[in-house]
């Protein structure tokens, strides 16, 4: 596995941040947004069921899906649709009955002093027939019977599959159903599953490596980690933004589209800018030094071993012979190394096996 147990969990936090979208563009409040971050954390590689039955739940997903004011008078479908369009069951896998039924369970859910309250006299106590079931069921009830469908576990592992394993091509059905298989058997426990998949030797295969487009948050924070850098957060913030992915400010419900989205004559040149500020603010620091000092360590001071150095730590894929020499012409002009290695990471930056993972 190539993760650590922390790179992971925050790997997995950010498949969770898209996957359940909110935004503080519309929740508006620091506090609230940070909760249901630690929300998506505490949750990214448990049982699946609780973080669902605790994000129907969540005040900053509640606001956003304008299920707050929810009322029996008047059920609000929004948050009702979005389980199972978005996070739960995909398209086509219920009706438009079935949303109208499964936003009465959740009325009398509600926000209030930003924590969430149950609002008993609001709540329609009334029989609700979803998905072949029947009864005075509430929100958590609705939850259960939505995750009980057979459409469930093959959309979570879809989705698993294309984040971690591959965009393009998409896996064919009968893996995704394997992956499903298990995450039925295990409870939907969405730490086992994962682990399986970044254990497998289709992880390792030359069928996947390299397949995946960097979305911004694994570019920035990526060449963070490989030259064991720290920077100005404020950069790195304003940057991922520019590039089309600002952290806890998702365009909509739906979260990023990824893939060749993230990909166009703008932002492929906003990548490159993006690495450029990173490694020439002065804030920014190489395992507590330079960079020069962190190529010293590794014995890549000179051209072409500073090469060999650098495109190991920051491709995914082998680049021509051609390539390779310019980079070395690159990592070889002029006296100050640690300018020379500069120079070299954002001309590997503008190469097109960079943008791939």
């Amino acid at each position: 596995m190539l993760y650590t147990p922390d790179q992971l969990l925050e790997k997995t936090t950010l498949f969770w941040h898209g996957h359940f979208a909110t935004s503080a563009a519309k929740v508006d409040n620091a506090e609230l947004m940070l909760k249901h971050n630690a929300l998506l954390r505490e949750h990214a590689l448990t049982e699946f069921e609780p973080l669902v039955q605790k994000m129907s739940k969540d005040p900053a997903m509640l606001i956003w899906l304008d299920a707050a004011v929810n009322r029996k008078v008047r059920p609000n479908e929004n948050y009702a649709r979005e389980l199972m369009e978005l996070f739960c069951l995909g398209v086509g896998n219920y009706s438009e009955n079935d949303i109208k039924e499964i936003a009465r369970t959740f009325t009398g859910w509600e926000v209030n002093r930003r924590r969430f309250r149950f609002d008993k006299y609001q709540h329609d106590e009334g029989i609700k027939s979803f998905l072949g079931r029947s009864g005075n069921f509430g929100g958590e009830d609705a939850v259960r019977i939505v995750l009980e469908q057979p459409a469930a576990p093959r959309f979570i592992a879809r989705k698993l599959a294309r984040y971690f394993i591959s965009e393009e091509p998409a896996l064919p059905d009968k893996l995704i159903d394997a992956i499903a298989k298990q995450l039925r058997a295990s409870d939907f426990h969405i730490g086992k599953v994962v682990r399986t998949m970044l254990a497998s030797n289709l992880f390792f295969s030359d069928h996947v490596r390299g397949s995946m487009v960097r979305s911004p948050v694994m570019l920035g924070i990526g060449l963070l980690r490989s030259l064991e850098a720290r920077a100005n957060i404020n950069v790195i913030a304003q940057g991922l933004e520019q590039l089309g992915q600002g952290v806890f400010y998702p365009p909509n419900v739906k979260g990023w589209d990824g893939g060749r989205t993230w990909i166009n004559s703008s932002t492929l040149l906003g990548r490159a800018n993006l690495v450029r500020r990173v490694l020439h603010q002065k804030e920014t620091r190489f395992a507590e030094g330079t960079l020069a000092s962190l190529a010293k360590r590794y014995d890549a001071t000179s051209g072409r071993k500073a090469v060999a150095w650098l495109t190991a730590l920051l491709l995914a894929r082998p680049i021509p012979r051609s390539v390779q020499n310019t980079l070395v012409d690159v990592a070889s002009a002029g006296i100050d190394i640690d300018k020379r290695l500069k120079n070299t990471v954002h001309a590997i930056s503008t190469l097109p096996e960079f943008q791939l993972v």
